[in-house]
């Protein structure tokens, strides 16, 4: 039978151990038909076939895009962005032509703004110099921090403090007002919904569903913001991705993009179990995982939180912050409590997927996926922990005795991408840099590792995080050189990535059978700088025999 379309002279990277490497791909009915030599495979073309001769450049599965938020990242591609501005007349010289460009935005939103944007700690009376008589508000790049002027606190009710959930906190000055900032997701849902995302928010803030249902207006306004994320994501050559916020609303907004031949990738959603959440609520997830099963809309797992993030200092330490005696954080979940709660989502045959970045939350969860395989049998569950940016020696091994997926993003690790290398020497004592960031370390201890973003967090470009990847460095001399070599790497955003999501049997390798997922970068990847693969481009995106990006054309 006749291909749809070939792909050949391709430098071909299967991900697969049987077949390691190929010239060429045959995808028929949206399925890989065939892969081999180009030769061989030049005898399943008819004419209808179309062929792509890729003249040498990488062909790979499409990537496994392991940790994103796709709806917040869809949102905010068409709002401020600030990443590496420093100072206050920077600042009011950003917004001024933004404020001018949207008069009528009832909150005109920032990204990317630095926790040190300032010499000093950011306040609501700054950014009152910057605009006051319209609610502005910046977040700050890891997304657990907004800081708002005075009209957006008035305008969002907060201005003289509210009542939050445990770990999430309006901060409050010496006079009773709020200073402006605002941390964790609760406590700054108010300014976002200023801006209308609230329905968009609510799969991460809250873990509930708009009510009333958004009409039918509604919905297509939000779904053109997933459908930028997923134009944004193609062009990097993403082809399924596990989207780590939402609730039903999500899914019914993707299964609808979906029917209408809008859905550009494979979106796994989870089910966001919050701390005052009764056992019940799980009821919710099981219905989620029953009635969003296809090969491009899934749900099938639970999200939780079990710490926030190391700038603002609530990750969940085992020991005290640099300088700050007595302050380690606390986790969001009551460690027996969550043992409870990991007993019965693994039960419910339920994967779990959990925040985790400080080495006090890093164990915490380890003790609650291991009490649940001792209550219910150690299967082949897959959960996972997201970030690990610290982990105490002594958890390492944990991971890959109990079958916990690593799921980490290269783009994280200060000094290797955007974030400032400044962040080690204030957020972890010296003593403990050993500790941080341990891909190679958790993956020689039997972890599986999947590598993602986090987009909108940083940037999703898979290459410029394979770059990062593989020319990070290690913080200090007594520093083990955590990196992954480019087939661990490549690996861990394709097959690995596919794995870590219960997608195996579906995407992640070129294997007749599996998807047409087809990645191909335009040059070859074994020969590039690692230096330089960040500044590499895509030419061209597949899902299931469709191209996403790029026009295929070699000429």
């Amino acid at each position: 039978m006749h291909a749809d379309m070939i792909i050949t002279n391709g430098k071909v990277l299967t991900m697969d151990a049987g077949r390691p490497r190929a010239e060429a791909v045959a995808i028929r009915d949206g399925r890989i038909q065939a892969v081999g030599t180009s030769a061989g495979i030049a005898r399943l073309a008819g004419p209808e076939t179309r062929v792509v001769d890729v003249g040498g450049r990488t062909v790979l599965p499409g990537f496994v895009e392991s940790h994103l938020h796709l709806v917040l990242g869809g949102a905010e591609l068409t709002q401020l962005h600030i990443g590496g501005l420093h100072g206050l007349d920077n600042l009011k010289a950003a917004f001024a032509p933004y404020a001018a460009a949207n008069p009528d935005a009832p909150l005109l939103m920032a990204q990317g703004a630095e926790y040190g944007l300032l010499d000093h700690p950011l306040t609501r009376h700054d950014l009152d110099q910057v605009i006051a008589d319209r609610p502005i508000a910046l977040m700050a790049p890891d997304h657990h921090t907004v800081w708002a002027n005075t009209a957006a606190l008035q305008s969002a009710g907060l201005l003289h403090g509210a009542e939050m959930p445990h770990g999430h906190e309006v901060v409050m000055a010496a006079d009773g007002t709020a200073t402006g900032e605002l941390r964790e997701f609760e406590a700054f849902g108010p300014v976002i919904a200023l801006g209308g995302e609230q329905r968009l928010h609510l799969g991460i803030a809250t873990g509930g569903e708009p009510d009333p249902w958004p009409d039918a207006e509604q919905r297509a306004m939000d779904k053109d913001k997933i459908a930028r994320g997923l134009a944004h994501c193609a062009a990097h050559g993403i082809t399924s991705m596990v989207n780590m916020d939402g609730n039903r609303y999500t899914l019914t907004l993707l299964a609808e993009m979906e029917a209408e031949g809008r859905l550009t990738a494979r979106v796994k959603v989870p089910f966001h179990f919050k701390p005052h959440m009764d056992l019940s609520e799980l009821d919710r997830a099981e219905a989620m995982a029953r009635d969003f099963d296809s090969d491009f809309v899934k749900s099938g797992f639970v999200k939780m939180f079990m710490d926030g993030v190391v700038d603002s200092r609530t990750a969940f330490m085992l020991n005290d912050y640099p300088g700050t005696p007595g302050h380690r954080s606390e986790p969001l979940f009551e460690p027996e409590r969550f043992k409870t709660i990991c007993r019965e989502i693994d039960a419910r045959g339920l994967q779990i997927a959990v925040h985790a970045i400080g080495d006090g939350a890093v164990r915490t969860t380890i003790d609650g996926y291991e009490a649940a395989g001792q209550a219910n049998g150690f299967r082949d569950m897959r959960h996972r922990i997201e970030h690990i940016e610290l982990i105490d020696p002594a958890d390492v091994p944990r991971l890959g005795a109990l079958g916990i997926t690593a799921s980490v993003q290269p783009p994280h690790p200060p000094g290797v991408m955007d974030f400032p290398l400044s962040t080690m020497s204030s957020v972890f004592h010296r003593v403990r840099w050993r500790d941080a960031y341990l891909w190679r370390t958790l993956k020689d201890h039997g972890a599986m590792v999947a590598y993602a973003s986090d987009w909108p967090v940083t940037d999703v470009s898979v290459l410029r995080g394979l770059q990062g990847a593989l020319t990070r460095v290690p913080f200090g001399a007594d520093c083990s050189d955590e990196r992954l070599g480019l087939e661990e790497s490549l690996h861990a955003y394709t097959s690995g990535g596919a794995f870590a999501a219960h997608l195996d049997g579906l995407c992640g390798r070129l294997v007749s059978g599996l998807a047409g997922d087809v990645v191909v970068i335009d040059g070859d990847v074994e020969s590039v700088a690692p230096c330089e693969l960040g500044r590499t481009g895509i030419f061209l995106t597949i899902v299931g025999g469709r191209v996403v990006f790029g026009s295929g054309d070699s000429g």
